[in-house]
């Protein structure tokens, strides 16, 4: 019988790390993650599974000790929050460019600057467009619950080693910090050298000699190189774009008008959702689940059926602009949010909705 507990969703990431089989945890405390390590650090995993969990001195440490388990084709994984995840945009970059699996972990808060430790959603751009420099991506995997923080662990190193990228779970302080029930999967055996070979094919550093290392420098690349490294990149990107999109629908079958959003939002828009329709306005819900890839086609299908989309989100306004690509201007594509750690209400959303729309 499956093991359920109530946990906050950063305590919950951190029993997904241990039953999942991940063999490092390097992390750097900022609030409102910091119950990720704390929770390592009471279970102690290395006395149990073998797991390494380690405070590094600085989140630009511990994204490159990322960098190095991950050539051992290790799964390794860190957590932050936004100021500490744009240290770490460097490191993330260098693993994309390299074709390195890893699972980076964002309870996002408020910014600009060191902001504000309430929720937002404000790091869109900086997961989904790739954050650090260079033409790359990550799988960004957006929960809505405790259970999808703690799903979402495995369905990251999944796609990370799958696609040999970093994969991210962008969360925000609200889902990191409230508490539900979540149910624990059966622990997953972590593997041997020999064992990672066999699975994920013999591309790691596994201290096999007599063959090209497969890491990237940074100091011997020819530009033309680069270019074909960029290629393949992009080419690999489509292929998820293709067959990785994950979303839901919450009365969508004979909505007129959608809202869109991620996350917390999305919790608080299926009471809009319900209120609107007591109302006779015929709403649904879109929840992207990956924000990359982010569900364009699916959008795009439901058009003939709309008259009009509003994004709902804890931002200025970052989500909508990938909406607006995939409508364009098919049908009015307008948006709400809040910003500062200030969480909407249903009720907010709705009327933002009508004065938009004229309902």
């Amino acid at each position: 019988m499956a093991e359920k507990l109530l946990k906050k969703g950063n305590e919950a990431i951190a029993l997904a790390a241990i039953r999942y089989g991940v063999d490092g945890y390097f992390g750097y405390p900022i609030t409102p993650q910091s119950e990720v390590m704390e929770t390592l650090m009471e279970e102690m995993p290395w006395e149990t599974t073998g797991m390494v969990v380690l405070q590094a001195e600085s989140e630009t440490s511990s994204i490159n000790m990322l960098y190095g388990g991950a050539c051992c084709g290790k799964k390794v994984m860190t957590s932050s929050s936004s100021p500490g995840i744009s240290l770490m945009c460097e490191g993330i970059s260098y693993m994309a460019g390299s074709e390195l699996p890893c699972l980076v972990v964002n309870v996002t808060r408020g910014g600009p600057g060191l902001g504000t430790i309430q929720p937002s959603q404000g790091d869109y751009f900086q997961a989904v467009k790739g954050g650090g420099h260079g033409d790359y991506k990550t799988i960004v995997l957006a929960p809505a619950s405790v259970q999808e923080m703690y799903d979402f662990v495995g369905t990251g190193f999944d796609l990370a080693f799958k696609y040999r990228m970093p994969a991210m779970i962008l969360s925000d302080g609200a889902i990191g910090q409230m508490m539900e029930k979540v149910e624990l999967r059966p622990q997953v055996q972590r593997l041997t050298d020999k064992e990672i070979a066999k699975k994920y094919g013999d591309w790691a550093t596994t201290g096999k000699s007599g063959r090209k290392a497969n890491f990237i420098s940074s100091l011997a690349l020819e530009a033309r190189d680069m270019e074909q490294i960029n290629l393949r990149l992009q080419s690999k990107y489509r292929i998820i774009e293709e067959t990785e999109v994950l979303f839901e629908k919450h009365l969508c079958d004979d909505a007129e008008y959608l809202l869109v959003a991620f996350g917390s939002s999305a919790r608080i828009c299926e009471s809009t959702v319900e209120m609107a329709r007591s109302k006779g306005i015929r709403m649904g819900l879109l929840r992207p689940i990956t924000l990359f890839p982010f569900p364009t086609r699916i959008i795009q299908a439901m058009l003939p059926q709309l008259k009009g989309i509003m994004s709902v989100e804890l931002s200025a306004g970052q989500m909508v602009e990938d909406i607006r690509l995939a409508v364009n201007g098919a049908v009015p594509v307008e948006f709400f949010g809040k910003m500062g750690g200030i969480v909407f209400s249903p009720e907010e959303v709705l009327n933002a909705f009508t004065a938009k729309f004229n309902l």
